[in-house]
């Protein structure tokens, strides 16, 4: 069920792409410690599974250095950790830091599959140097190219805007 933040005749202005870009850094370094995390369970229960010592063994001839499951849980867990926050208050840590909120345009939070659409385009954003996030400077409505694919918005909070 969708969270109401505010009423949908209420119009908060967009989020400058310099917050957006602070947010981002303040949660990749978020996503660097939970990466780690994550890495280190999965390097344990895979080792346990194969054998400590056989897994050493694999790891010394570095046939370890390409794993696509590593790969693929690390994937789904980024995206896990920003469809969490993004659906249930709109802000992840960064966001909330820096007055920002992702939201729809009736000011309700997006669904998990609008949150999937906005991870995915995230990384396409990034590829061609950033241009899907430099986007904002030249659209109308201010909005990046993840904003535009999940239907979706980013809002600068004021500060008398809850949370």
């Amino acid at each position: 069920m969708a969270r109401r933040f505010h009423d949908p005749e209420e119009l908060l202005p967009p989020a400058s792409l310099v917050k957006r870009l602070l947010a981002m850094l303040y949660d990749g370094l978020i996503c660097i410690a939970v990466l780690l995390v994550v890495t280190w369970a999965y390097t344990l229960v895979a080792a346990w599974i194969t054998g400590f010592d056989r897994y050493a063994e694999l790891a010394e001839k570095g046939q370890l250095n390409t794993d696509p499951l590593l790969t693929s849980v690390l994937f789904v867990t980024l995206y896990l950790f920003f469809g969490y926050f993004w659906t249930r208050t709109g802000q992840t840590l960064g966001m909330q830091v820096w007055r920002i909120r992702v939201e729809n345009a009736n000011g309700t939070s997006i669904t998990w599959v609008q949150a999937l659409l906005r991870y995915m385009m995230g990384w396409l954003s990034w590829a061609p140097l950033g241009l899907g996030y430099l986007w904002m400077i030249w659209d109308s409505e201010k909005r990046t190219w993840t904003d535009r694919f999940s239907e979706s918005r980013v809002v600068s909070l004021v500060k008398d805007t809850p949370q």
